[in-house]
């Protein structure tokens, strides 16, 4: 496997990903290529966007990370990151999460970033112990989503 900063060219590649969560389930959002570049890879906010890919280069997981601005949908804190991850249901349990995360988190500390939110459905109970896993505590909660957070050293 191998991680690497995301490229306009990935666009079609990383639709596919998002495509295979929509077709299982795991996802209801746009999942196109054009949805790909303007809330990945051109959004004015993203910090880096994250693609690993199996040896034959097929996408498996694309990690985005952002800086939180003031009136974000999500309602994370100005100043925070905004991470979102999502990995081919194929390539689960493969280590792709570990792989994007560890790309990430270099690059949060390389924005001076303090803490990273994971806003999640309540109902993803993948996610939830995906972020977990990688140190995010629960610290706010609605009826449909659960947030995150990440605290940088």
């Amino acid at each position: 496997m191998r991680t690497r900063n995301a490229t306009p060219a990935d666009a079609a590649a990383l639709a596919d990903v998002l495509e295979e969560l929509v077709n299982s389930g795991q996802r209801s959002k746009a999942s196109d290529a054009e949805f790909v570049r303007s809330h990945y890879l051109a959004h004015p906010d993203l910090i880096r966007c994250a693609i690993c890919e199996d040896r034959d280069g097929q996408a498996l997981g694309l990690q985005s990370l952002k800086h939180a601005r003031a009136g974000n949908p999500y309602g994370t804190p100005e100043g925070w990151g905004i991470i979102g991850t999502h990995v081919r249901p194929s390539a689960a349990r493969r280590g792709v999460g570990r792989r994007l995360w560890a790309w990430s988190l270099s690059a949060a500390r390389g924005a001076g970033l303090v803490k990273i939110e994971a806003y999640i459905g309540a109902e993803n109970a993948a996610a939830l112990a995906y972020y977990g896993q990688a140190g995010f505590e629960t610290w706010r909660e609605t009826d449909d989503a659960i947030g995150k957070v990440y605290t940088l050293d």
